[in-house]
């Protein structure tokens, strides 16, 4: 008996806090309400941290390994005479690692915290009951040993298989040059180059929220949040399965039982690129009451894999799934919310599920290759970038959005100096503008001619809400007509877009109408692309 447990510790997850729990009884010199940070006796506490300097030092060496493993061939590491010694040290430290493993298990059994947290991690294993599952909620853990909560294999009706959810494919590139003997190596050298780029570099320079070591850094902050959303907010933690074999850690915050109308509405909320639902953008709509489901990227937190487009809609998929059919939400009661690189799984959603209510995407582009190629100084890579961001990173949002029939708001930072071509001076190069033109083109096409753009554009090249107002007074904009004009449109039986609104409207009442559009679709705040954004600015999307 001794021994099994010996085992359940030696390999049992790094416990990090305790929440709080009524059916716990507080030990002995705990005072206040809130929960606790696990306090490992001293054998644990200094083995763990050698444990973990050890880790941090491999995934460094790592990320580091071309230019490190060209240094040690440099120098004349690498050869035969020497590799003999280097793989003796390398086995004694590993046998030091495992001395070390085991004086932790032998640390963490003579605490009794850890023992009964280990005995419910065991408990919850054989027999997943809620109450199990309740009280094992009272412990922030390593989520890998988390059970899982929710699987795709739940869903009835199945549509997808394991190859995940479909994607809107990049359209073929138009050649450049006629065909030569040579075009199918260069071609085939392309996709390989790319794929090693999309595979290392790539994906980390796109999602470095995606690296360990930026994640080791952030350890305490995430776990701070976690607490916070837990034992303020009576948050639930989450595990669920994704058709590719991703475990997604998510977080859920129920504000039904508050009676308030807002708690009735469930606002998903999808990160950037180095978001975490612990300190990202779920705090806003929590401010305003709603209930709220906030989810980790794959490679992100607790959440297994890559965060490669496929994977991410997998994701997004098991989410909204779990909403529907765990939490109980319809999904017209959903709004998807979602900043800067978290538009593409938000407006996937919004392609896939059109009956979602609606869609609010904060500083957001439309495509994500004019800001890749935007930090390629060397031309000659632009069309090595560009095969590579097609084949692998097609984060194209516009393209998506335009196949989403509900109401939409795109909110545009003024300073924005992430998703700016030309820099954060430069408005007119925030690729938040180019998805509301899209968007608007697709929409209303007669009325976003030539003219119709043109005073958009003048409408968004003001930087501040006085600048704003002056483009609009300017073109005499009268918001009633315009609401009275679209209203008979929609009344006369036509509801899917494209509309055919404006063909035999004159010139003035078609740049009215544009300017009216803008304004409904598109909030500016000043502001720049990091910061939180406020309650206050946080609207339901505009509906005729």
């Amino acid at each position: 008996m001794a021994s099994r447990m010996f085992l359940r510790c030696l390999f049992g997850p790094h416990l990090q806090r305790i929440h709080r729990s009524p059916e716990q009884s507080r030990p002995k010199g705990r005072t206040g309400s809130i929960g606790w940070n696990y306090q490992p006796k001293s054998l644990e506490k200094h083995t763990d941290r050698v444990i973990g300097l050890v880790s941090s030092v491999w995934s460094l060496c790592c990320y580091s390994s071309p230019v490190l493993l060209c240094y040690l061939y440099r120098e004349g590491y690498i050869c035969s005479n020497k590799l003999i010694p280097v793989s003796q040290y390398g086995g004694t430290m590993l046998v030091c690692l495992l001395g070390m493993a085991c004086l932790r298990g032998l640390g963490r059994l003579n605490n009794p915290e850890y023992l009964q947290f280990i005995s419910i991690l065991e408990e919850t294993r054989n027999s997943s009951t809620p109450r199990n599952k309740k009280t094992l909620r009272c412990y922030d853990f390593d989520f890998l040993h988390w059970p899982a909560d929710f699987s795709w294999t739940e869903v009835s009706n199945q549509r997808l298989s394991k190859a995940g959810v479909s994607l809107v494919k990049p359209e073929p590139r138009m050649r450049q040059t006629a065909d030569t003997v040579l075009t199918p190596v260069c071609t085939l050298l392309y996709n390989i180059i790319g794929f090693l780029i999309a595979h290392s570099l790539g994906r980390r320079m796109m999602y470095p929220g995606s690296l360990s070591l930026l994640q080791k850094a952030m350890k305490h902050k995430l776990q701070q949040g976690r607490a916070r959303l837990i034992e303020e907010f009576d948050g639930q933690r989450n595990k669920l399965l994704t058709c590719d074999g991703n475990e997604i850690d998510t977080m859920f915050v129920d504000q039904r039982r508050d009676g308030g109308k807002g708690g009735q509405t469930l606002v998903i909320c999808c990160e950037g690129n180095t978001g975490f639902y612990e300190i990202g953008c779920m705090n806003t709509p929590l401010e305003g009451g709603y209930s709220v489901l906030g989810w980790n990227h794959p490679g992100f937190g607790g959440s297994t894999g890559v965060p490669f487009p496929q994977s991410e809609a997998n994701a997004m998929d098991i989410v909204v799934q779990f909403a529907v059919h765990k939490l109980g939400f319809q999904l017209s009661d959903i709004i998807v919310y979602a900043w800067s690189i978290g538009g593409f799984t938000a407006t996937w959603a919004g392609m896939s599920y059109p009956e979602i209510r609606s869609l609010v995407l904060d500083a957001s582009f439309d495509d994500v290759l004019p800001i890749a190629l935007r930090v390629i100084p060397a031309s000659f890579l632009r069309p090595l970038v560009q095969q590579m961001v097609r084949q692998y990173m097609n984060l194209n949002n516009a393209e998506q959005l335009c196949k989403y029939q509900g109401p939409v708001l795109l909110i545009r930072r003024t300073k924005d100096e992430m998703i700016t071509t030309n820099g954060p001076e430069d408005i007119m190069s925030n690729r938040g503008n180019d998805l509301l033109l899209k968007l608007l083109q697709f929409r209303y096409p007669n009325v976003m001619t030539d003219e119709g753009i043109r005073v958009v554009r003048q409408w968004l090249e003001a930087s501040n809400h006085m600048a704003e107002a002056y483009v609009y007074s300017s073109y005499n904009v009268d918001d009633d007509w315009c609401v009275s004009v679209l209203q008979s449109y929609q009344m006369g039986g036509d509801v899917f877009y494209p509309w055919s609104i404006g063909e035999d409207m004159p010139l003035e009442g078609r740049q009215q109408l544009a300017l009216f559009l803008a304004r409904k679709f598109m909030r500016n705040i000043e502001t720049t692309h990091c910061t939180p954004l406020p309650f206050s600015e946080f609207h339901a999307p505009w509906r005729l």
